[in-house]
Formats: C-alpha cells, sequence, structure tokens
C-alpha cells in the first residue's frame, strides 16, 4: 500500500488523474483545487462540466475549509452515518471552480477507507472522487468492471484491493439547506 501512496501521491501533486479504490466503489480523482486536473476528467468521463463531482476528505475538521456554513444537523448526520455518505452542501469554497455547483454548493464525503484517509491526509487537500466509468454508463461495482478505455485515461492506477471481488456501491447523498432543509438525492 506505502508504494500506491507514494505513487499517487506524486501524480496529484503534478496535476494529474489517478483511478483509486474508495470507502465506496473505484474512483477517478485529482486535486480538488485544481481546475485543469478537474477538466480532465470530465474530458475521460465525457461528461459535461455543469454535472458537479464529489470531493472527499479525511476528516470532520477539515470541512469548514471548503463549506462557508455547516448546516447545524450536518454533525449529526455524520456521526450516525453507518454506511458512506455524501452531504451536499451549500456556499462551496476554497476548491475548483468547476467542482461547484450552480447553485454553489458542493458535495462532500468524509471517508473511512484507510487507503483514501491515508492519501487526502498526506496530499493535505480534498480528492475528487467520481466513478470510474463514462457518463451515462453503469459504475463498476469492482475493479475488474472497469473499462479498458478508463484504465488507459488515467495518469496512475492505484494496486491497492483490486483483488477484491465483492461488489461496491455508491454512497448515499443527502443535499442540505442553511435553513434546515433535507432532501435525499440518493438513498444509501
Amino acid at each position: 500500500m506505502l508504494d500506491d501512496l507514494n505513487n499517487a501521491l506524486g501524480v496529484l501533486i503534478k496535476g494529474g488523474i489517478i483511478l483509486y479504490p474508495t470507502d465506496t466503489i473505484w474512483g477517478i480523482g485529482c486535486d480538488a483545487t485544481n481546475e485543469n486536473a478537474v477538466e480532465k476528467i470530465y474530458t475521460v468521463k465525457k461528461r459535461k462540466d455543469a454535472k458537479s463531482m464529489i470531493i472527499l476528505i479525511d476528516s470532520e475538521a477539515k470541512l469548514s475549509r471548503y463549506v462557508n456554513s455547516i448546516p447545524d444537523i450536518a454533525p449529526e448526520l455524520i456521526r450516525v452515518a453507518d454506511k458512506p455518505l455524501t452531504i451536499v452542501y451549500p456556499g462551496a469554497q476554497n476548491i475548483a471552480r468547476n467542482l461547484v455547483a450552480e447553485d454553489g454548493s458542493v458535495g462532500i464525503r468524509i471517508v473511512r477507507d484507510k487507503f483514501c484517509k491515508a492519501l487526502i491526509s498526506e496530499f493535505g487537500k480534498p480528492i475528487v472522487s467520481t466513478s470510474a466509468n463514462i457518463s451515462g454508463s453503469s459504475w463498476p461495482s469492482n475493479f475488474s468492471n472497469i473499462e479498458t478505455m478508463i484504465l488507459e485515461s488515467v495518469d496512475y492506477v492505484v494496486q491497492w484491493r483490486q483483488q477484491e471481488k465483492s461488489a461496491g456501491r455508491p454512497s448515499g447523498i443527502i443535499k442540505l439547506e442553511l435553513n434546515g432543509e433535507v432532501k435525499i438525492v440518493r438513498s444509501p
């Protein structure tokens, strides 16, 4: 795992994109503060940049770096979530502009996965996470389901957990508003 961490970190620092395992499914990622790197992912996925992607962070303490106001219910939702949960927050800040949704929001998941946590901690910045597929195609349930075109389009493919056959699932997504409104976007 250490070699993968170092190699992935080197690619992220240089503005490249990686293919890596997350706490949900395999994802394509990059430095979430680098607009050029984010654009590369939109190109690989053949996805319009009007459809934002989520970012991963390694701790709740870092949330206020990327969201200017955290709705009161967010910490409780984070604590009680028994499955990976992405929360869409209003008031995105300090991330690449092409990651921010038209309404100024951003989806953030605090990872529990050992590899992701270590990578984000060492990198010191959030990492983009979007499913490792062409936009509109099915997400890959494990590494063996990732299309060759995706594998050949990234700068580094993490070796860690490639042999796992268990089926991963995307996270649940909840959108929070400062007025207390909660909307379920995708059930876990």
